[in-house]
């Protein structure tokens, strides 16, 4: 009989043919998809080349998406995405978006069915993580790893420790996937996972939408985590049901499975959250954060550009105005997503707030494009990241927070809670 094993830890051991895996063991994996976008792809088709590869593995396995600097921001970043876009049709990519079908590639590929449960990903994005929320194995590598999973369509792994965060009870109002991440990478830190599956599970995981469990996992690598696993329920089920390409495999971890921790958390216990500068674990509650005034929010992102993001913002921004001294910028993570907000009446919520409404991109989230920070400017965003100059100039400040607060900040001009408005 195998040994009791975790989620990541069958997921590997099937990918590696192997009856069972343990912490540690290197093994050989056969991959389900191979991702990369505009920054990473051409370094990857560099190095593809520079091994001799002429063909990829499988042109259905292989996802590019020009979404960091697309619609292209200036003539190197048209060079980065010419160089996607000719490789894609040189080995007839199936999976190439271009612009206009496009959208940030972590909301996009679970959206178009691409990727599925039980799946072994890799992409040259650290944020490929986010695909565990399907009950995937989904971790960011290097462009050289991409490279190779081109031409081979296979990876090597050292099996990772797993933690478990059981999180039981009933969430506060207001509570998103987005705070619970933030609350959790605060308690541990940003290297409390370090190369370890985060498995996130509970009664108060259960509760939470597609969006909400999607948030989660995207963040796992900002506490370290090489993967941020969510196991299949009725609602991943609900959410898979006639979008997958592939016929969904679900694994769930065995009684008795080994875990280097076990985390015990009361839902209750959870806030409203915002994470300050400079690191995701510097996490506070919103309620103790007010006297902190903005000049910038952002809502969108691979993180929370969902429709549900989109509805929680505008929600609160409904018959309002954002702040004179403020700028507020919202970025539909998708087409399907604009196309969403164009016919549940959000985009006209948001134009009349004085919202500036962009095309799918990553963009400012990286300090890319659409909406970068001069000295001394804060941001409170829905991104994951607010590293020094990650939106701008090395002075400049941004926060974490859920779409609600972001959106409440905006009209207020301080960091706000939807009711302090």
């Amino acid at each position: 009989m195998p040994r009791p094993m975790t989620i990541a830890e069958k997921i590997l051991a099937a990918h590696a043919g192997l009856d069972e895996v343990v912490p540690g063991q290197l093994i050989e994996c056969d991959l389900d998809l191979v991702l990369s976008n505009d920054i990473t792809g051409p370094i990857a088709i560099k190095e593809f080349r520079k091994i001799g590869a002429e063909k990829v593995f499988d042109p259905a396995k292989i996802a590019l998406v020009p979404d960091h600097y697309a619609p292209n921001k200036d003539i190197k970043s048209a060079e980065q995405t010419k160089m996607l876009r000719d490789f894609a049709h040189e080995q007839g990519i199936v999976h190439y978006y271009e612009v206009g079908c496009m959208g940030v590639e972590h909301a996009l590929l679970p959206e178009q069915g691409v990727v599925t449960a039980g799946d072994l990903i890799i992409g040259a994005d650290s944020h490929t993580c986010t695909y565990g929320a399907l009950g995937a194995f989904s971790t960011g590598v290097g462009s050289t790893d991409a490279a190779v999973g081109f031409a081979t369509g296979r990876a090597w792994f050292k099996v990772p420790e797993s933690l478990k965060f059981n999180i039981e009870g009933e969430l506060r109002p207001g509570v998103t996937g987005k705070d619970i991440i933030l609350y959790l990478i605060g308690m541990i830190g940003v290297d409390g996972a370090l190369y370890k599956a985060m498995e996130f599970t509970g009664s108060a995981i259960r509760s939470l939408s597609m969006e909400g469990r999607l948030a989660i996992s995207n963040m796992a690598i900002e506490a370290g985590g090489k993967a941020g696993i969510i196991e299949v329920d009725d609602v991943t089920r609900a959410y898979m049901e006639g979008r997958m390409e592939r016929t969904p495999v679900e694994y769930h971890s065995d009684p008795g499975a080994e875990y280097a921790h076990v985390y015990e958390i009361k839902a209750e216990d959870i806030p409203v959250m915002v994470s300050w500068p400079h690191l995701p674990s510097n996490a506070h509650p919103v309620a103790e954060s007010r006297d902190i005034t903005i000049d910038q929010a952002v809502i969108g992102s691979c993180t929370n550009g969902r429709i549900e993001d989109m509805r929680q913002a505008a929600e609160v921004l409904r018959g309002r105005k954002v702040h004179p001294n403020v700028r507020c910028i919202v970025i539909p993570a998708t087409q399907l997503v604009y196309r969403q907000c164009i016919e549940e009446g959000l985009m006209e919520v948001f134009l009349d707030a004085n919202c500036a409404v962009s095309t799918p991109t990553c963009g400012p989230c990286l300090g890319g494009y659409m909406g970068i920070l001069a000295a001394g400017e804060r941001c409170v965003a829905t991104t994951n990241r607010n590293f020094v100059g990650r939106m701008g100039d090395p002075t400049s400040e941004v926060y974490l927070s859920n779409p609600a607060v972001a959106a409440a900040s905006a009209v207020a001009g301080h960091l706000a809670l939807p009711e302090d408005l």
